[in-house]
């Protein structure tokens, strides 16, 4: 399905996500990696979507069940172990809607991580979460510990040197900005001369700023890009002043949008831009060490959801319904090595 789009003008159809109060402060007290489980208490073919949310979802029971021409595909290994380790990059301080810890303080939950369990059900097995920053969760994936990550990874050309994918959403970045504040990206670069920008180091929105920086740099034009260690910071930054604006993934924006109307922190987004570049929509995809054997699978547990329901009941779940693909695809094509 992915659309060719173009950049000069904005990408459409936002849908703001549910307003709730985000446990901000035990997320940021969790430390370095967990190994530990997300438990569950899924009777035998159902998965319950939403869970422990704090009402950034809403809870929805889907019934899966193994398909086992799929799980056939699978890697010996994978399937005679019995279980599927599912990495996603939240901590320090969480990515709510994606990913972040539930209403009970301790149990991951997130839409990454609902995803996660509904295509180890399909595959018939045991998900099992692994929470981890972000860099360490390709340090996972490189080593064996984590079999696939559901983070919010952008589908790129540079990334499938080392790993595969199986695509599962629209990748769509945004500004983020202060709400009083009347600047607008309207898909043209120049706009951000002169602008004091944060992005999240290590991620794919840090290369597009970057060559957008070089670029500006080049006619003489300066755009300042400053990094924090996590979300709290920056948000104190961009209230303050501090910074313009704040680069990243919409739905993880336009939660906070949401949760910040009518506040004296209020932000609002600023203009969105396709994770591929100017001319390719970009996509968020299930990620594994390449040659794996995993893509494949995943993928084929992907399409199974979106043809029997749940993958779209799974979206509306978590409000994030303008963001769904037609069809997952193994490594299709995306950011390319020289995004110009």
């Amino acid at each position: 399905m992915p659309l060719q789009l173009s950049r000069r003008g904005l990408i459409r159809g936002i849908t703001a996500a549910t307003a709730v109060t985000v446990l901000a402060t035990q997320l940021a007290a969790c430390g370095g990696d967990s190994d530990a489980a997300t438990t569950t208490t899924d009777t035998a073919g159902t998965v319950t979507v939403g869970r422990l949310s704090n009402g950034a979802a809403k809870e929805t029971t889907l019934k899966v069940a193994e398909v086992k021409s799929i799980s056939a595909e699978l890697p010996d290994a994978v399937r005679k172990r019995g279980k599927l380790v599912l990495g996603v990059g939240t901590l320090p301080s969480g990515n709510p809607p994606l990913g972040f810890v539930g209403s009970d303080q301790k149990t991951l939950t997130g839409s990454e991580v609902d995803l996660g369990r509904l295509v180890a059900a399909v595959l018939g097995l045991q998900p099992e979460v692994r929470r981890s920053t972000w860099e360490n969760l390709f340090i996972g994936i490189d080593s064996g510990k984590v079999d696939v990550g559901f983070a919010n990874i952008t589908d790129t050309e540079e990334r499938k040197k080392k790993y595969e994918f199986a695509s599962y959403r629209k990748d769509d970045l945004a500004f983020e900005v202060k709400k009083d504040d009347t600047w607008t990206f309207d898909g043209d670069y120049h706009s951000l001369a002169g602008k004091t920008v944060t992005v999240s180091n290590g991620t794919n929105q840090e290369k597009i700023l970057l060559e957008w920086q070089a670029k500006l740099a080049k006619e003489g034009k300066k755009l300042t890009i400053k990094y924090f260690q996590e979300t709290n910071s920056i948000y104190l930054a961009l209230n303050s002043g501090k910074i313009d604006a704040y680069f990243g993934p919409n739905p993880i924006f336009a939660y906070h949008v949401a949760k910040t109307a009518g506040t004296p922190q209020a932000t609002r987004l600023a203009g969105q831009f396709s994770g591929a570049g100017e001319t390719l929509q970009g996509l968020i995809a299930a990620t594994a060490k390449k040659d794996s054997g995993l893509a494949e699978p995943v993928a084929d547990a992907i399409n199974h959801l979106i043809e029997n329901g749940q993958y779209a009941k799974w979206l509306a779940a978590w409000n994030l319904s303008s963001e769904a693909v037609e069809k997952s695809e193994v490594n299709p094509p995306g950011l390319p090595l020289d995004n110009a």
